[in-house]
C-alpha cells in the first residue's frame, strides 16, 4: 500500500477525540521532563512544534519560552492545540513555511515515523538558528531481536506509519541533517496493550492481531520488553529514543577572527 498525505490526515481526524489518552506516554511527567532537559528553552526562546497534534509537546514549553508554534497536517487534533500556541500553521513537516534560522528549538514526538525521510528532518535543521535545538523523540525497538514482531505491533496500530526506528536511527538522521552535538536518551514507557491499541482509528481485527503477535512473541521479544499478563492484558515496556542535535554555526561564523 502507498501511504498518501491524506491518509494520514484520515487516520489522525479519526483519533483526535481521544488521542491524549490514548497512550499513558502521551502525558507522561517523566518523559516531558528529557525532552525539555534535551532543548534546554529559554524565556526568549522561540519554539516549533513539528506535528503539533493535540498539544502535548507545545504545553511543556507554554510558558517557559517567549513563543510556541504549531504546524501540523491534521486540523482536527491540532484544534486542541490552540489554549498552548502563539500560531497554528497547517503544513507538511517535509515543506516547513518558515524562513532558514527561524527557531530557537525544534522539536518533533512521534511525528517523523509518518514523514519523508531524511526530508522532514533537514528542514527542521533549516529552519532552526544556528546554535539551536532539534530534539526528535519516538518509539523504536530495542534492537534486531524484536524489531520484526514489534515493527508488525506498530504497523497493525498506524496502518499509515511510513517509518520504523531502531534506536541508532534517530542520531544518525540528525547526524545526516548536519547537526553537532548529537546525543540520546532512552526512556521506557509502560503500556497496557489493550488500552494501547484502542486508538480510535482501527478496527477490531486489527487489535486482535496485535493480541496475537503478543501471545506467540518470541522468548526474546518477550524478555526485551518485560511482557507481562495484569487481568487477561497484556502490558509491555515500550522503548522511547529521545535525540537532541545542535545545529553548527555557519562556516564563516565559525572561521571570523577573534
Amino acid at each position: 500500500m502507498t501511504i498518501q498525505r491524506d491518509d494520514v490526515v484520515e487516520h489522525f481526524a479519526a483519533r483526535a477525540r481521544t488521542y491524549d489518552r490514548s497512550s499513558s506516554w502521551c502525558t507522561d511527567e517523566a518523559l516531558g521532563a528529557i525532552v525539555l532537559g534535551m532543548a534546554q528553552p529559554g524565556a526568549d526562546d522561540a519554539v516549533l512544534d513539528v506535528a503539533c497534534g493535540t498539544g502535548l509537546v507545545s504545553r511543556l514549553f507554554s510558558g517557559r519560552v517567549a513563543r510556541v508554534v504549531g504546524v501540523d497536517i491534521t486540523a482536527d487534533m491540532a484544534e486542541q492545540a490552540q489554549p498552548y500556541l502563539d500560531e497554528f500553521v497547517l503544513a507538511p513537516a517535509e515543506s516547513l513555511p518558515f524562513e532558514p534560522d527561524t527557531f530557537d528549538v525544534v522539536v518533533c514526538r512521534q511525528g517523523i515515523q509518518f514523514m519523508t525521510l531524511p526530508d522532514a528532518v533537514r528542514e527542521m535543521v533549516r529552519v532552526t538558528k544556528p546554535g539551536g535545538r532539534i530534539v526528535l523523540i519516538n518509539l523504536c525497538a530495542y534492537g534486531d531481536a524484536d524489531r520484526d514482531e514489534y515493527f508488525e505491533v506498530l504497523r497493525l496500530r498506524n496502518p499509515v506509519r511510513r517509518n520504523f526506528f531502531l534506536p541508532d536511527d534517530l542520531a544518525r538522521l540528525m547526524t545526516e541533517a548536519g547537526c553537532d552535538e548529537v546525543e540520546t536518551e532512552r526512556y521506557v514507557s509502560v503500556e497496557d496493550v489493550d488500552a494501547w491499541s484502542d486508538n480510535g482509528a482501527i478496527g477490531e481485527d486489527n487489535r486482535e492481531a496485535i493480541r496475537e503477535v503478543y501471545r506467540n512473541a518470541s522468548p526474546a521479544f518477550q524478555e526485551l520488553h518485560s511482557v507481562r499478563m495484569d487481568g487477561g492484558r497484556f502490558v509491555d515496556q515500550m522503548l522511547f529514543v529521545v535525540a537532541r542535535g545542535v545545529k553548527p554555526a555557519a562556516p564563516a561564523a565559525r572561521n571570523a577572527p577573534r
